[in-house]
């Protein structure tokens, strides 16, 4: 049987750099083929290859056999090939329909909406999205919802190869359910699928084959049977998995770092009480909508809230961003496009940016010091010194965390809060940021993250928390830190006790 698509001996160059280096691999009509790498690995350039938004130095690309040449979007349409982004391009302003007509070169300047009408319901209907309302504002639907609803707009396009960049990364377990219903929906009907994500879960759950690329060169191609997780990482790698995840710590070290007591955000989070311990990383797991961010964003002064916390036994008055920082709360959003960078402006100002008072002398910037603590803090960070000068959009989104990290790097041991700190991370940085983790650990800092990610969970907390509708349900440490019991909490969690803690969990 003919390959649907078929890349052969694909170059590109950006000057100096070399994107792709002879790639070539094959994809067969109804299969789901995992597209899986790090940060710069080519799987992005690859992709604008077939997109039609780059174009190849040397190789060639054929659909069923018959060599052609992509050299606009438009034209990778006509030929059945389509992509969702991992930045939706849904229109908040438009309905459903029409963002799922949106773009499609099938509209004529004269048409029937009524026809169009009932393909775009047909489209929705074969993904499990038939009871969506056409008429409905993109700008009230859910991630998951505009998610379906670009699927669909692939689909009104008769596209045969979609390429699925990141689908999952910002959903609830529900809605990546019915993304991976429609994806094998997709598939029953013949078409192919290439599905990019850092999530290794989902290759093995949804995926026929994986094709592993490392630095700019098709590494191997395996059906996902003969593939385990542990080796899947490290031939994207390059070098051993045993350092992923390091040793996790056990017991207190002296005071609390912060305690929180009866914490409340008015319909989010009801009567949320933890204690922190110097040198521990916390992870309060929860689905998305379970109120686990919003303890954090509370915490850092983002949220209107209402409870007692302290921070080194210094009551914390909340609902003041300026004081949680100057009580030494620092903050890592899960949204560092809107909430973290600053992407207009370089390395060595954002990773400065909290810190000016460290370059500065009776209220004058020193460029020559500011430059000295911007280099110093990237270093530490694991950030090549190279990039000071780089605006900071130009970086990967692991290098990017890790300047957001270097903000705090050598401030007094404090609190460190990161909502979803390897959110669009590849493998590798994910092993650095982990690494960073502990670096504050060892200086003194009680970390808190947040993870929709249960082997991240497992791999790297010291102590869980689980959260269900805003309420604490169970506490665990050491062994007890399983997949199975965090996964029941926050999808079934057990009848609670008087105080609201799993009584099993409590006890480990």
């Amino acid at each position: 049987m003919s390959a649907i698509l078929s890349v052969d001996r694909i170059s590109k160059s950006f000057g100096a750099v070399a994107a792709l280096q002879d790639v070539s691999l094959t994809l067969q009509a109804g299969e789901i083929r995992a597209l899986c790498g790090e940060n710069g690995a080519g799987k992005s350039t690859l992709v604008k290859i077939l997109m039609g938004i780059e174009r190849p130095d040397t190789g060639s690309i054929a659909i069923d056999g018959t060599s052609v040449a992509i050299r606009s979007p438009s034209q990778a349409q006509a030929l059945g090939l389509a992509q969702v982004a991992q930045e939706l391009s849904v229109i908040p302003s438009l309905s459903v329909l029409d963002n799922i007509w949106l773009g499609s070169a099938q509209v004529p300047l004269l048409h029937r909406r009524r026809a169009f009408r009932q393909r775009a319901q047909d489209a929705l209907a074969r993904i499990g999205a038939g009871h969506y309302d056409l008429d409905r504002q993109a700008g009230t639907l859910s991630i998951g919802e505009c998610q379906m609803v670009e699927i669909a707009r692939l689909m009104v396009r008769d596209a045969r190869v979609l390429i699925l960049d990141e689908p999952t990364a910002t959903l609830s377990d529900t809605e990546i359910e019915a993304i991976f219903a429609a994806v094998r929906a997709l598939k029953a009907e013949g078409r192919s699928i290439i599905y990019i994500t850092h999530r290794m879960g989902e290759v093995f759950s949804l995926c026929d084959s994986v094709s592993v690329f490392r630095n700019g060169r098709h590494i191997v191609t395996k059906p996902v049977d003969d593939v385990d997780r542990a080796g899947l990482i490290e031939m994207m790698l390059g070098r051993s998995f045993e350092d992923m995840y390091l040793c996790r710590q056990q017991g207190a070290t002296g005071r609390p770092a912060l305690a929180v007591e009866n914490l409340g955000v008015p319909g989010v989070v009801h009567g949320f009480s933890m204690t922190v311990p110097r040198g521990r990383l916390v992870c309060i797991a929860g689905q998305v909508g379970s109120g686990a961010h919003t303890v954090l964003r509370a915490l850092a002064g983002l949220e209107l809230a209402t409870g007692r916390v302290s921070v080194d036994d210094r009551p914390l008055r909340l609902n003041s961003a300026p004081r949680a920082r100057a009580q030494g709360i620092h903050f890592i959003s899960e949204n560092r496009a809107a909430e973290g960078i600053f992407g207009r402006m370089s390395v060595a100002d954002n990773v400065i940016a909290t810190r000016l008072p460290a370059a500065s002398r009776l209220g004058l910037l020193s460029w020559p010091r500011l430059r000295r603590e911007a280099a110093r803090l990237i270093r530490d960070a694991g950030v090549d010194e190279r990039r000071l000068g780089s605006m900071i959009g130009d970086l990967s989104g692991g290098n990017q965390q890790k300047i957001l990290f270097g903000r705090a790097i050598g401030q007094t041991p404090g609190v460190l809060l990161m909502n979803e700190p390897t959110r669009g991370v590849d493998v590798g940085a994910r092993a650095e940021i982990y690494r960073l983790m502990r670096s504050f650990c060892e200086q003194g800092f009680g970390l808190v993250m947040t993870s929709t990610d249960l082997e991240e969970i497992v791999g790297v907390a010291d102590i869980v928390l689980t959260i269900y509708r805003g309420r604490l349900i169970g506490r665990y440490e050491k062994e007890a830190i399983t997949m199975n019991a965090i996964l029941t909490d926050i999808t079934h969690p057990p009848a609670l006790t008087r105080n609201g803690i799993n009584e099993a969990a409590a006890a480990s």
